[in-house]
């Protein structure tokens, strides 16, 4: 059952926010990298704006850009497009994105839920402590994200 996360929606319930800085989304994506790597399941999170270096994936966690059309609308088009909506799983606090979703076929979860479906992120070991770089993020996504460098 594929997870479709609205990005900026989760940064914004944890940080406070309503523009995300670059290092605030990459921190939710490790947070859900964490999460996910010790389940089966597998994530689609979308932000709106445009995309730093691509759409890319990280193991079982696919990252989408809107580009110049609200994030909302690409999980909808993702949602009409898919075999069968009913198992896509929505995960926002925007109660209207959640009621759209509904009428698409889609399920929608609250955020704190899905959080608590996923347990607490597992702990780094000491010598992964230190601070990541932005830079060095946005770097490894481009990376990662070219079919060619996946050997």
């Amino acid at each position: 059952m594929p997870y479709f996360l609205d990005g900026n929606n989760l940064v914004g319930a944890a940080r406070g926010t309503a523009r995300p800085s670059e290092d605030d989304r990459a921190a939710l994506a490790r947070e859900i990298c964490d999460r996910l790597r010790r389940t089966r399941a597998s994530a689609v999170l979308f932000f709106d704006g445009p995309s730093p270096g691509g759409a890319s994936s990280l193991g079982t966690l696919a990252i989408r850009y809107s580009g110049a059309e609200p994030a909302d609308d690409r999980i909808l088009a993702e949602i009409g497009r898919a075999r069968s909506a009913r198992e896509i799983v929505v995960v926002t606090a925007d109660r209207g994105l959640a009621r759209r979703a509904k009428e698409a076929g889609a399920r929608a979860l609250a955020p704190d839920e899905f959080w608590r479906s996923f347990g607490a992120a597992a702990a780094a070991p000491a010598a992964k402590d230190a601070p990541v770089n932005a830079a060095d993020v946005a770097e490894w996504l481009r990376y990662f994200g070219d079919e060619k460098d996946r050997g």
